[in-house]
């Protein structure tokens, strides 16, 4: 665990703040790189970052908040620190999915070709993030006899939750594929119809954090005492993604795959 980057006296820049800004930024680039494909003006694709990035952070906020509330029972101004880790990433994408459906639907912009170009800034801004989340020691795996598991230092939550034991690192599962997928997701939104970017995106995203969790040490259960929060979720966007690859791949013709 790395939780602190660098500290210059009593100021410190924390890891996780840092991995999330980094990825933000590339985000940023991402969107801008990407944008004639949605035909979005500079100013357009400027303020749906905007948009996107509070509605987003307000929604993994609220969610991890309600999903851990205990922890702020008795630390109200804890729910604040946001650059200490604890965003949940469904909450962030609900949110921010509903924000830029309102923008796109007032600047009169296609929310689905926005999407496509969202597609793989979103990866590589979640690589990012759960590289942060390593750094940080939160969303930790579950025990492991593998050569690569990580023990944490003592006193340490995943320490707390597992003593002794050496725990998957995935978050950095998560990290490396969203990293190589990011690349996928680059190349569909130049190269394929409308939605067949954003349909991958929700199918295999839904896939890989499915399974993921399967490795996680530090979600509850909430149905069946077997599936996590994450994964109830996974459950409803994995056939949303597939039949929208499905629908958009038979009805979209090939003079409406870019819009630039």
């Amino acid at each position: 665990m790395h939780p602190i980057l660098l500290s210059f006296g009593s100021f410190s820049i924390r890891s996780y703040g840092a991995m999330a800004a980094l990825g933000f930024v590339l985000g940023c680039w991402l969107v801008n790189v990407n944008r004639k494909y949605a035909r979005m003006s500079s100013d357009q694709a400027s303020t749906s970052l905007f948009v996107a990035m509070i509605a987003g952070i307000i929604g993994a906020r609220i969610f991890y908040v309600v999903q851990y509330f205990k922890q702020y029972r008795d630390n109200f101004w804890g729910i604040f620190r946001v650059d200490q880790g604890g965003l949940v990433f469904y909450g962030g994408f609900l949110l921010a999915l509903a924000a830029l459906w309102l923008y796109c639907r007032r600047s009169k912009l296609d929310i689905v070709r926005v999407l496509d170009v969202y597609a793989p800034a979103m990866a590589i801004a979640h690589a990012c993030g759960r590289i942060g989340c390593f750094l940080n020691g939160c969303c930790w795996g579950k025990p492991t006899d593998l050569f690569w598991g990580v023990s944490y230092p003592e006193g340490s939550n995943p320490a707390l939750c597992y003593p002794g034991e050496s725990l998957h690192p995935v978050q950095l599962y998560e990290a490396g594929e969203q990293f190589l997928l990011f690349f996928l997701y680059f190349y569909l939104v130049r190269h394929t119809k409308r939605g067949i970017t954003m349909a991958s995106y929700l199918t295999l995203y839904g896939i890989f954090r499915f399974l993921n969790e399967l490795l996680r040490g530090d979600n509850p259960k909430v149905l069946a005492d077997f599936f996590t929060p994450a994964q109830v979720i996974g459950l409803l966007i994995i056939p949303a993604g597939i039949g929208l690859f499905i629908y958009f791949q038979r009805h979209e013709s090939k003079d409406t795959e870019h819009s630039h």
